[in-house]
């Protein structure tokens, strides 16, 4: 009879393609999860994986299998998380995803938050870029993701958490000639210092502000926001800084923030579950959680 425990191996083995990496995944040992899949293999009478050491090749019929197995994981996980709606919501496991540009600065209070006056919930965190936190949230590996909308992908449902608006951080003793100038056209003119690619605020920096000029495509790609101020505050150029993220970057005597006139670009950030999720409660309550964190470190 085929088990749960192949097909959840198997999965993760079509993953990875390695059986090592397979079997920490799983938290077993490479033997154990081989012989499993052998096991599943005899049951089938089917090869599903050409062995090549540590790493595999599916066969057809192999992927085949794994695209069901994890349809068929996946409606097991929503039965479990069914059961445990009526059990009060967050409690128990739950895999959340969250962006690089929103975890620094949220994510501790909502921890403080969960402990405070959740203690039934294991709140397991993932943070990544956004394409990485789709990807998995759709095929199972995360519950829940908070990014910044819209989602393009059509079988996850979202909710709206807060708007979080750009500000123009600049050299502080540079602020003054500032003052005067049509700020969209001033920034296009300066050297725009903006995340690496893959990050989206670095996508939306450059679209809300419409800049397509060969200087800002070229300018600096960094890693973190914390470079990023440290390149503004020694005059090397500006960047756009969501509000967020600015008490915990910015040093006040080096910087300067300078806020749109009117109509500020700003990002939508929020809550993305699948549709065919059974934790919709937990989502519910998740985000009541973080609005009244966010409206906290606001007030």
């Amino acid at each position: 009879m085929i088990t749960l425990r192949q097909l959840r191996y198997f999965e993760a083995l079509a993953r990875t393609q390695h059986f090592g990496m397979a079997a920490d995944q799983c938290a077993v040992t490479q033997p154990a999860l081989s012989m499993q899949i052998k096991e599943l293999e005899r049951e089938l009478g089917i090869e599903l994986v050409e062995r090549r050491g540590n790493s595999v090749v599916l066969t057809l019929a192999g992927q085949e299998i794994a695209a069901r197995a994890e349809t068929i994981l996946g409606q097991v996980r929503e039965l479990s998380e069914l059961a445990r709606q009526h059990q009060g919501v967050l409690s128990g496991p739950m895999r959340l995803g969250i962006i690089p540009s929103v975890a620094p600065y949220l994510l501790p209070a909502i921890l403080t938050e969960v402990q405070q006056h959740y203690q039934a919930l294991d709140l397991q965190i993932r943070e990544t870029q956004t394409d990485t936190l789709v990807d998995e949230l759709s095929r199972g590996a995360l519950d829940v993701i908070l990014i910044a909308l819209p989602t393009q992908n059509t079988q996850l449902e979202a909710m709206p958490l807060f708007d979080d608006r750009f500000l123009v951080a600049v050299q502080a003793q540079a602020a003054d000639q500032w003052a005067s100038k049509d700020l969209l056209e001033w920034i296009g003119q300066e050297r725009l210092l903006l995340l690496e690619e893959g990050h989206c605020l670095r996508d939306q920096a450059l679209h809300y502000c419409q800049i397509a000029n060969r200087q800002a495509r070229q300018s600096l790609g960094a890693a973190s926001l914390t470079t990023i101020m440290q390149m503004v505050a020694a005059g090397h150029g500006i960047t756009l800084l969501p509000e967020l993220c600015a008490e915990a970057e910015v040093d006040r005597q080096r910087v300067a923030l300078i806020p749109f006139p009117s109509d500020p670009p700003k990002r939508s950030l929020g809550l993305v579950w699948r549709k065919s999720s059974g934790r919709k409660k937990d989502f519910a309550a998740l985000a009541d959680l973080i609005r009244s964190v966010r409206q906290a470190q606001a007030a």
